[in-house]
């Protein structure tokens, strides 16, 4: 009656050691570590700088713990601070020889002290969040009627050379806030514009009203065009400061939308808000420029003579010397979108630029005067050019580009990225902002560790003194529980912070309510006479209905919380969440478990520890 197959007690155990080995990682601490990302836009890290790392070290006499390459930056973990600034020291000078213009960011960091065995299955330690560590929060407001003005400027323009092309006379366009107003003579010319306008820019609806004695067409955009101008520039900016932050060497920055028009950015670690708020301000430019071919630019390529009167040397992407012209033929304000794509004739991966009227005007003059010529695409950023490619003209250009270079499906996308997050794609206001210290953190982990640690000793001798052995077993569920828990955040890589551990602290409770109420539902199966064996199982199956709907009930509260909820109130629902299905799990399944194990193979079982059993029809309470 009371015994679990052997398949059952196989799957507690392969969840006991795979909760042990994903929990384990929180326990060893930090150590020192060096992280080597980017430091340019248009340069990318990938594997083989680990080896390159690696062979710094051991030439500057130095032995890291490990050197990996993740999430686009190369890490090496040292025991202690003076191995770990020394490291910082050789490896910025081997590979910034310029300090003046570093191509490598050398940042000092933290990592996990676990074993390597424990990292090469995944199992690594939770994130601290800001209240925890300490570091930098900024709130930040993205101005949403800039973005729609700016493309009901784009448009404004393009109206304007579409009638121009198609030769359809128009008395003025004009904006009026987000709208475009366009005014005609006659009715037989409206319609010709509003039959073409709604064939060539489907984002625009259009209204006809009279204007005095002339006709007058107003565009808007459709809702859900200027929805998706608004998601565009959102996520823009989200790159955009991803791109920024990077400079900072954060290990674990949290960049994220918060509502429809919001922006948090939490940088763990930093303290230096002057120079975060320097950092995430920052704009960059995106120039397009002819490259000089001339015999005297080759030569100054060489590096046998002087570069040309009117021209700058930069590097391409393979890292040889490129001979620009200063003229700047359009910026990146004339750039509407940048997409990866493909090549309609050959399949190769391409990148698509959309240009607004002006941009587009100026490309099909210079490009028909400069086919078979080259194009260098140039991103500024404090002062400094790089060049992201430099295509050649194949023909006469207009408002939309394609881009040749050899790229790879990845390379495409990342060369598209880059084009569109060179800078904000609307302006951002700081609307919130704090400092959280060091030592601030550590006292709200000490704090919160203690508020766990103590509420579950309380809770497991009560139910160590009021139920005896089933209170054990109960308070050996509960660790199971949190156990799961922690493991289950360790797998996600979720970031702890202080609501989180107090959702830690609430699951506790809620967790040893269910093993309260299967103990009384035994308990009154022995008031009524049942034998134990019995009592056990009628207690286990009557008390699951009770539980499941208690914990369904406050499911749902939870998945409000994280449906409508944002911060620090989303993290306590993740929390929140996850212990009710874990503590569903083991104060159900694995403290049954461990009640079969002990009772189940008892088949004359005369009475089980279960704390006192009141009897009405006894006259002396009977000890069961």
């Amino acid at each position: 009656m009371n015994r679990y197959p052997v398949w059952r007690y196989a799957i507690l155990v392969i969840a006991l050691l795979v909760g042990l080995i994903y929990t384990l990682p929180n326990f060893f601490g930090e150590a020192p570590a060096v992280q080597v990302s980017s430091g340019k836009a248009t340069l990318k890290l990938d594997a083989t700088m680990a080896p390159r790392v690696e062979q710094i070290l051991t030439g500057a006499g130095l032995k890291a713990d490990f050197v990996q390459f993740e999430g686009g930056s190369v890490k090496a973990r040292f025991d202690d601070l003076d191995s770990q600034r020394k490291a910082k020291d050789a490896i910025s000078a081997a590979l910034n020889p310029d300090p003046a213009d570093p191509r490598y960011i050398v940042a000092l960091n933290l990592l996990s002290r676990s074993p390597h065995w424990l990292t090469s299955v995944r199992a690594l330690p939770m994130f601290l969040g800001l209240d925890l560590r300490g570091g930098v929060y900024f709130l930040m407001q993205v101005d949403m009627k800039s973005a729609l003005t700016k493309k009901a400027e784009a448009l404004t323009g393009d109206i304007r050379t579409l009638l121009r092309d198609k030769d359809i006379r128009h008395s003025g366009i004009s904006r009026d806030g987000n709208n475009v107003d366009v005014r005609f003579r006659d009715r037989a010319t409206l319609t010709a514009a509003l039959n073409l306008m709604r064939t060539q820019l489907p984002d625009l609806q259009w209204v006809d009203t009279p204007d005095g004695s002339d006709f007058k067409l107003t565009g808007s955009l459709k809702p859900e065009a200027a929805r998706q101008v608004q998601e565009t520039a959102i996520t823009q900016n989200i790159t955009t400061l991803h791109n920024r932050v990077n400079e900072l060497g954060v290990a674990e920055p949290v960049i994220q939308q918060q509502g429809a028009d919001r922006v948090v950015v939490q940088l763990p670690g930093v303290q230096d808000t002057a120079k975060a708020k320097d950092i995430i301000g920052r704009t960059a430019t995106l120039e397009l420029r002819m490259v000089d071919d001339s015999t005297a630019a080759a030569t100054a390529a060489t590096g046998t003579g002087p570069v040309p009167f009117g021209t700058e040397r930069f590097t391409d992407r393979d890292g040889s010397p490129l001979i620009v012209k200063r003229q700047v033929v359009i910026t990146g304000d004339n750039l509407i979108d940048a997409q990866p794509g493909f090549d309609g004739q050959t399949q190769e991966p391409v990148v698509h630029l959309t240009l607004d009227a002006k941009g587009a005007r100026i490309i099909k003059d210079v490009s028909r005067e400069n086919v078979g010529k080259r194009m260098a695409i140039l991103l500024f950023e404090k002062g400094k050019g790089e060049v992201v490619t430099a295509p050649r003209i194949n023909s006469e250009l207009g408002n939309r580009i394609q881009i040749t270079g050899r790229f790879t499906p990845a390379d495409a996308a990342d060369t598209a990225l880059l084009l569109r997050a060179g800078s904000l794609a609307a302006p951002m206001d700081i609307i919130e902002e704090k400092t959280i210290g060091p030592s601030l953190g550590a006292e709200n982990i000490t704090k919160g560790f203690h508020s766990v640690i103590f509420g579950f000793a309380a809770i497991a001798l009560f139910m160590c003194v009021y139920y005896r052995l089933f209170g054990v077993f109960s308070t050996l569920a509960l660790a199971f529980n949190l156990l799961l828990l922690v493991a289950i955040l360790s797998m996600l890589q979720a970031t702890l912070s202080l609501p989180g551990i107090a959702a830690i602290a609430l699951t506790l409770g809620m967790a040893i309510d269910s093993n309260v109420l299967i103990n009384e539902r035994v308990r009154e199966e022995l008031r009524a006479g049942a034998s134990p064996q019995v009592a056990i199982h009628t207690g286990y199956e009557r008390a699951f209905a009770t539980i499941l709907d208690s914990n369904v009930t406050t499911l749902i509260a939870g998945i409000a919380l994280l449906a409508f909820g944002s911060g620090p109130v989303r993290g306590f629902a993740v929390v929140h969440c996850l212990g009710i299905l874990t503590s569903m799990f083991s104060s159900v399944v694995f403290s049954r478990g461990l009640v079969n194990l002990w009772y189940g193979r008892q088949k004359k079982l005369k009475g089980v520890s279960i704390g006192q059993v009141w009897k009405p029809t006894a006259d002396v309470p009977a000890k069961a």
